[in-house]
């Protein structure tokens, strides 16, 4: 399969984390102040979030933050990069589970990973893989979303043989920047995500990949 095995430490190196933890106390430290800054995020939003904050949530003091993070923007990217790692994790195995006989069956498993991490991630329904920072100069030369339809395309054309051309990598990228809208829409009202734009979700996943993928 053609998904980008990224490690931990190389997402967090692409997120401005000042001090790559080598050692186990210092990976338990670091996780900790992310787990402390995903509470945050996920009870006020990261547009309020600061470092002392997450140092008081952490019960550590403000010098271990910036020990990791120079301010409160890396400390949000390395958030949004571990919340990628994970996903990609589990879309991974979404897609090689070999019960999904068809394209849609497997895509269909993809956009049931992104459901739940809204409910089952602490501050995923915020920050996400993190498009939403909107920073420039960007941390990486492509979008998270771009990353994220690239490797599931990848993936999808190498089990399916599905066509892979310029215009279905576009329509892909639009697929999966619909998906993120919708059921970020979904769950900006309700906690459990309306399920009206979550179907609507999927049928527009549907009506743009049909053209190139076929039903």
């Amino acid at each position: 399969m053609a998904l980008t095995n990224l490690s931990e430490g190389q997402l967090a190196a692409s997120a401005g984390l000042r001090n790559e933890p080598v050692q186990a106390r210092s990976t338990a430290r670091l996780t900790a102040l992310l787990d402390a800054a995903a509470a945050v995020v996920d009870e006020i939003g990261y547009e309020r979030l600061t470092t002392a904050m997450v140092a008081e949530r952490a019960g550590a003091s403000i010098g271990t933050v910036y020990r990791y993070f120079p301010d409160r923007i890396a400390l949000l990217q390395s958030l949004a990069a571990r919340n990628y790692e994970r996903v990609i994790l589990r879309v991974r195995a979404a897609l090689d589970d070999p019960s999904h006989t068809t394209w849609t069956g497997a895509l269909s498993s993809t956009f049931d990973v992104f459901v739940d991490a809204f409910t089952s991630e602490p501050g995923f329904s915020s920050l996400r893989t993190g498009d939403v920072l909107d920073l420039r100069p960007p941390v990486l030369p492509t979008t998270a979303n771009s990353l994220v339809a690239a490797q599931v395309m990848d993936a999808l054309v190498a089990r399916f043989d599905l066509a892979d051309t310029p215009e279905s990598r576009v329509a892909f990228e639009a697929a999966i920047e619909a998906t993120d809208a919708l059921v970020a829409r979904a769950f900006a009202r309700n906690p459990k995500g309306d399920q009206a734009f979550l179907d609507q979700g999927r049928a527009v996943v549907k009506a743009i990949l049909a053209p190139h993928f076929g039903g």
